[in-house]
């Protein structure tokens, strides 16, 4: 049995993608809503990493969503379309980094009932850059941890 708050990641560098899972003290509902709301500014973070300060997003299929913060010091900004709202089960949109050349990878949320709450699974990838992907990796982690906390 996973303790809740036990945030687990891990990175394929070979395949470019990340798993990462938390289990949480709420009922799946309300953590999809914390999935896809301004209430990402409270758990997307990594202290003394990276700072999500602002989100929005139309949450249906194709609508888009955007985040900004501080990272490092510097301003970043995050943006995506959803491509699957199956709410309170599943949800998957795009991520790509503002501004900047590539491609977008893809991070889908399951969400199942759990003894003492939800657990979220979360797959994020078609990561061109194995740093890119590690970095990634322990940022899901953390902030898998603070979602936990939140939610307790």
């Amino acid at each position: 049995m996973t303790d809740p708050g036990a945030a687990r990641a891990v990175a394929d560098l070979g395949e470019g993608f990340v798993l990462a899972t938390v289990e949480v003290s709420a009922p799946p509902d309300h953590v999809f809503d914390v999935l896809a709301s301004e209430e990402v500014t409270r758990w997307w973070v990594r202290p003394g990493v990276f700072d999500t300060r602002e989100w929005s997003g139309e949450l249906r299929p194709g609508g888009r969503w955007r985040a900004s913060g501080m990272a490092r010091g510097n301003p970043y900004m995050l943006e995506g379309k959803f491509v699957e709202v199956d709410a309170p089960r599943r949800l998957a949109h795009t991520w790509h980094p503002g501004g900047q050349p590539g491609d977008a990878t893809t991070v889908t949320y399951v969400l199942e009932p759990a003894e003492r709450g939800t657990r979220v699974t979360l797959r994020q990838e078609k990561f061109a850059s194995r740093g890119t992907c590690l970095a990634t990796c322990i940022g899901w982690e953390t902030s898998f941890e603070e979602l936990a906390r939140l939610l307790a």
